[in-house]
């Protein structure tokens, strides 16, 4: 399955609309489990910095205050024990997204370019590869890949959308196939925070990577971990050569966060405690779902982190996708995530108390 084709696929959630409008005409209203998007507040001392930080008349800076680049080190080291950075490894971006689809082009990629992305993976690895016309090749085993050299190499743990959580060893195996052939290896580790039955373990820990950073991305963001996905608040931190190559072309392209999120990043980023009181909350959700979606005949695989349950009746997506609208309850089709995956649904965490309990009564009539 390869790719040679700036053109873009239609935005998937289109195709979900049928199904809303049946999960909204439920008489207690939709559950929607569709879209990983926050519910919760945004902590206190985020919004407190953003606006007293909200008088910036001046252009904030592509490279981010000395304030954010010692908190994002800081966080780094703290909280993953990784190789010691220095201001050159990290850099803020205007949500991580936005730098999934863009590193390609920052990277200088194309039509000669081979990228590999995971099997089931989130779309937007793909949509930057078409976006400079460079081939595809979905892979998540280093040993079975059966092609030339690829410039740069996605991968994601926890996972989006089915949770799987690498190990130490899948890590290292990824470094080494990347330096033994020159291939930036970029790991998005967003859902890190968000590790259930496994331990997520970071790119940039010298378990993994022998003490160098060198080839070496890694992509975090405030999106979740911190209830901040309106802010559009990430980073990226690892190889300093690679990072101050980016950080150079993303000051042509005006790639500047705004100043009052980089206060609130900074405020954030010092804070683990609401951290560990939202992951107490997902996890008081996942404990009820689970058991739900299991009595209605759904088999949950992986889901060892990030905030998605990956479930499967053994039948066409879009037959599980309908059933559960019939209920009320909004899911994400397989389908969205790869020819892989056409029999899972991604079932998220992400709905207040009141919805999670509405839909595991509806699945356990």
């Amino acid at each position: 399955m390869s790719v040679h084709d700036r053109s873009l696929p239609d935005f998937p959630w289109n195709t979900l609309a049928g199904a809303k409008q049946r999960a909204h005409q439920h008489p207690d209203g939709i559950v929607d489990l569709s879209v990983g998007t926050p519910v919760d507040p945004t902590p206190e001392l985020g919004q407190r910095a953003l606006i007293e930080a909200a008088n910036a008349p001046g252009y904030p800076t592509v490279w981010g205050t000395p304030e954010l680049r010692a908190a994002i080190r800081g966080y780094l080291t703290k909280r993953w024990g990784g190789v010691e950075l220095t201001d050159d490894s990290v850099l803020p971006v205007i949500g991580t997204k936005e730098f999934v689809a863009q590193l390609p082009f920052l990277l200088g990629l194309g039509e000669d370019d081979l990228v590999v992305i995971p099997e089931i993976a989130y779309p937007t690895y793909e949509v930057g590869a078409r976006l400079v016309e460079t081939w595809v090749y979905p892979c998540d085993d280093p040993n079975r890949i059966v092609a030339e050299n690829p410039a740069l190499v996605w991968i994601n743990s926890p996972a989006n959308p089915h949770g799987s959580i690498m190990s130490p060893e899948q890590l290292a195996d990824w470094v080494r196939y990347c330096r033994e052939r020159g291939s930036v290896l970029a790991a998005d580790e967003c859902y890190g925070e968000f590790g259930w039955t496994a331990e997520p373990v970071s790119i940039l820990h010298p378990s993994v990577n022998g003490g160098s950073l060198e080839g070496l991305l890694a992509l975090h963001a405030l999106s979740k971990r911190s209830n901040a996905a309106g802010y559009r608040a990430g980073f990226v931190a690892g190889d300093p050569d690679l990072v101050s190559d980016l950080r150079e072309v993303r000051k042509h392209a005006g790639g500047m966060v705004p100043a009052p999120v980089q206060a609130a990043m900074t405020a954030l980023l010092g804070d683990q405690q609401h951290v560990i009181e939202q992951r107490e909350r997902y996890l008081r959700r996942r404990e009820a779902l689970r058991p739900a979606l299991e009595a209605a005949g759904f088999r949950i695989e992986h889901s060892e982190g990030s905030l998605y349950l990956w479930c499967t009746r053994d039948e066409p997506c879009r037959d599980s996708v309908d059933w559960l609208a019939e209920h009320g309850i909004l899911v994400a089709p397989g389908d969205f995530y790869g020819a892989f995956s056409d029999q899972h649904v991604r079932v998220a965490l992400t709905a207040t108390d009141e919805r999670i309990a509405a839909a595991v009564a509806r699945l356990t009539f």
